[in-house]
């Protein structure tokens, strides 16, 4: 499974995808990137004057490349449009502020892939290469065939 497959079968759509680009995916982790556009509607509230991106935010796109965009890669040819993806569970420090307009890198290494549940640690990094947030993220990716 080529790059642009996973990309293809990821279950967002503007303006909830925050995933970019895939550098690098093996069996025991993923690489990519994503870059914040200024004109993200969440910049206007967050904060008044000096807008930084949520931590919520932040997490999503960690589990988007980190969690899903592996999931999708571990499973292979299982995984399709009628699989069900679900957080388990996430615990994240945040370090420094994202701005927007920002490009991050977010890296994550499986600990484990067992019964279909993807638990990794996550890490991601601003363009200067300094650590933004990090932590470990778990989900679930169950086929619905048969459904």
């Amino acid at each position: 499974m080529n790059f642009k497959d996973i990309l293809g079968l990821l279950p967002y759509s503007e303006p909830f995808i925050f995933v970019d680009q895939l550098i690098e995916v093996s069996d025991e982790g993923i690489k990519g990137k994503y870059t914040f556009p200024p004109n993200l509607p969440f910049y206007r509230g967050h904060f008044e004057g000096n807008p930084v991106t949520p931590g919520a935010i932040l997490t999503e796109c960690c589990a988007q490349i980190g969690v899903v965009c592996l999931g999708i890669y571990l499973m292979g040819g299982q995984f399709d449009k009628k699989t069900t993806i679900a957080l388990t569970s996430s615990e994240m420090e945040f370090l420094i502020p994202l701005y927007p307009g920002e490009e991050v890198v977010v890296e994550s290494k499986k600990v484990y892939f067992r019964f279909n549940k993807l638990k990794c640690k996550v890490y991601m990094r601003n363009q200067k290469g300094e650590l933004v947030c990090n932590g470990t993220i778990a989900g679930i990716l169950k086929t619905n065939h048969g459904r």
